[in-house]
């Protein structure tokens, strides 16, 4: 029960906080205001309810080092997606005609944190931390995976190769991210990173969502396997490939500092932080 309970209360929020941003689109700053009280409710939500089911610290939202690892993961990721645009435009498949909309920016910064915590909290925090101690790493980290891609095949503009695209390059990278640092604090930044650069900066469609105008008045073209279509640059080859190799190089982290939990090893893993 401790699963339902757990997805139940972060989900809660993250469903109060859209319905809120959802009445505030097109106005920034109280978008961004929303969004900031969103993220910092759901983490505030999270560590009541495991206290509550598990009776433990909450070790992976420890206060010492958060600011560290969260500013290190956004420029993680704000630095990933720049290479992905630099590539898209080298190729000139991604073009800016000047200033957008700097207001826009701002309330997209706003959805972006919102969904960046919440979805870290369910996805990392309650779903593949406990999938983890039970069937250990590898299935926690492929299932969660999968169905974090899966989830995005609902927005306006999906596509199952785009949800593909997700399931690798984030589902992947961010589940590895949390299982080489045992914290969320690092794939909270990461996530953020990304897609506020992927939006408020660049512009670009994020995840098929109908993203509106950023910074810049830029435009994506060409083939979907270089700019990912109508599902944006994350369906694009180049930010797979990116997430991939991210990927590849957290659980490696992992494996040196002792992190992965062998299957059906449930000693192994109660011995591990959480």
């Amino acid at each position: 029960m401790r699963l339902v309970w757990q997805l139940s209360a972060v989900a809660l929020v993250a469903f109060l906080g859209s319905q809120a941003l959802n009445a505030v689109s097109g106005h920034p700053w109280p978008a961004l205001a929303i969004g900031l009280a969103t993220a910092v409710l759901a983490v505030v939500a999270y560590r009541w309810v495991v206290t509550k089911t598990e009776r433990r610290p909450v070790d992976e939202l420890a206060r010492p080092g958060a600011v560290g690892q969260t500013a290190l993961g956004t420029l993680l990721g704000v630095v990933m997606f720049g290479f992905v645009i630099a590539n898209i435009a080298f190729l000139g498949h991604y073009t800016v005609d000047g200033l957008g909309s700097p207001g826009g920016a701002i309330g997209l910064l706003g959805f972006m944190v919102a969904a960046a915590v919440t979805e870290e909290l369910l996805f990392r925090g309650v779903l593949l931390r406990i999938v983890e101690r039970r069937f250990g790493t590898w299935i926690a980290l492929a299932g969660t995976g999968i169905l974090f891609g899966l989830i995005h095949l609902v927005n306006p503009n999906a596509t199952l190769w785009g949800a593909t695209a997700i399931a690798i390059e984030a589902g992947g990278m961010l589940g590895a991210a949390y299982i080489a640092t045992r914290s969320l604090w690092l794939p909270i930044g990461l996530h953020f990173g990304w897609n506020a650069a992927a939006s408020a900066v660049f512009s670009t469609e994020v995840s098929g969502n109908g993203t509106p105008q950023g910074l810049l008045d830029a435009a994506t073209s060409g083939p979907v396997a270089v700019s990912g279509g109508a599902f944006g640059p994350e369906g694009s080859a180049y930010a797979v490939a990116f997430g991939a190799l991210a990927t590849v190089v957290f659980l490696w982290i992992a494996k040196r500092r002792g992190n992965l939990v062998p299957l059906r090893r449930r000693a192994a893993a109660a011995t591990l932080p959480r």
